[in-house]
């Protein structure tokens, strides 16, 4: 049997993203920016994802711009927002824990001359509100806070702190990389608050190499991708008609039933929990009560005395698979920033895995992972001590 309990690092493509891929890839395969026929049947592809992408956030198509991924929608954000506002200010703030695509850019950003501020989390890995309003300057330009941490699953109230930011700020924009929120809430950025939200497909059994940012109409933003100016100028490039299609498809289906798909993984979540807690040794992290105040798909544990790489490679040889904090993290290895973020102690730092579920995730995978943990910890922590 396999357990795959990784899909915060990627889900499966569903059968529907599968069949529309094909199609624009074998029958409508033109070039959108083409003239005849062909092209204007492959920008109709377009055209229709970014409405579904636009109704999914009560927002306008126009709003809607494609990219690969949620590692470009964050570079598009942060460095295009930060380069047309420059003259008013050169101030950015984000979470102490934000993924690599938003620290990135915001390093390369200070390397430019701005002056990044970095707001603490508490133990559960909450925003300060009061420590975010402090930091809040004149010429403070954008601030970035991720919507549902990738590594823990926290949750932030996106719209109390952005109401409260540009109550001390009017003129800040406020962006959300939504990347592991976008699929499992209904995410209103106008109602929100949010100026710019940055969505991958992969996440939701779309393709690898598809999302989008939202930008709210009336945002200046400098492009970082030049040349025959697609997508109003705002991203050069022949798009990616099968992956856009495949992202348009997954919207759609993502947000069919969305209430029973959630409850349904919030049940999950409390199950794993319910197996891990009777496991000696092992904590889990930034639980929130009711559980409900924390994102439905992700369980972040710590296992006593066992390496997470080594409990990673034994869970792998019995067909479960699971990650040790952010896929996109692995290329730099180190110690996660969330779980130093939250105050975790120092012996888990190591020795913490995460679970992630999808809306395909089945409850005898749960057994089956808990099963072969509590198989594993015992002998991996007398191999530990010798």
């Amino acid at each position: 049997m396999e357990a795959y309990l990784d899909n915060a690092a990627t889900t499966r493509v569903s059968d529907g993203v599968r069949e529309i891929m094909e199609r624009t890839m074998a029958v409508d395969f033109g070039n959108p920016s083409s003239k005849h026929r062909k092209g204007m049947e492959a920008e109709r592809y377009l055209r229709d994802a970014a409405e579904q992408a636009a109704k999914s956030l009560r927002a306008e198509p126009k709003e809607i711009v494609f990219t690969s991924g949620g590692t470009e929608a964050n570079n598009l954000a942060l460095i295009g927002t930060a380069l047309a506002m420059r003259r008013r200010g050169k101030h950015l703030i984000a979470a102490q824990f934000e993924h690599a695509s938003v620290n990135s850019p915001l390093l390369f950003l200070e390397e430019m001359g701005f002056d990044i501020d970095f707001v603490p989390v508490d133990g559960q890995g909450h925003v300060c509100l009061s420590r975010l309003c402090s930091l809040v300057r004149p010429d403070t330009v954008l601030v970035s806070l991720m919507y549902v941490n990738n590594e823990i699953g926290a949750v932030q109230d996106i719209a109390a702190l952005s109401a409260a930011v540009k109550k001390k700020n009017p003129g800040v924009l406020f962006h959300s990389d939504a990347v592991q929120a976008y699929g499992k809430y209904r995410i209103h950025p106008k109602k929100e608050g949010i100026d710019l939200l940055s969505v991958s497909g992969h996440k939701i059994h779309g393709p690898k190499g598809s999302g989008f940012l939202y930008i709210r109409e009336g945002v200046r933003i400098r492009p970082i991708l030049w040349g025959g100016g697609q997508q109003r100028g705002l991203r050069s490039g022949t798009e990616n008609v099968p992956a856009i299609a495949g992202l348009g498809c997954a919207v759609r289906e993502i947000y069919e039933e969305h209430e029973s798909k959630i409850s349904r993984m919030y049940g999950l979540k409390e199950h794993l929990i319910g197996r891990l807690a009777a496991l000696p040794g092992v904590t889990v992290n930034a639980v929130s009560e009711p559980i409900t105040g924390c994102a439905p798909h992700i369980v972040s544990a710590s296992f006593e005395g066992v390496r997470s790489e080594v409990l990673l490679h034994a869970l792998e040889e019995r067909g479960v698979y699971v990650s040790s904090g952010s896929a996109c993290s692995s290329n730099h290895p180190g110690i996660s920033g969330s779980l130093r973020a939250i105050g975790l102690r120092e012996d888990l730092l190591d020795s913490t895995l995460r679970f992630s579920f999808s809306v395909y995730t089945r409850e005898n995978e749960i057994d089956y992972a808990a099963l072969q943990l509590g198989e594993l910890l015992p002998v991996l922590r007398r191999y530990t001590k010798r």
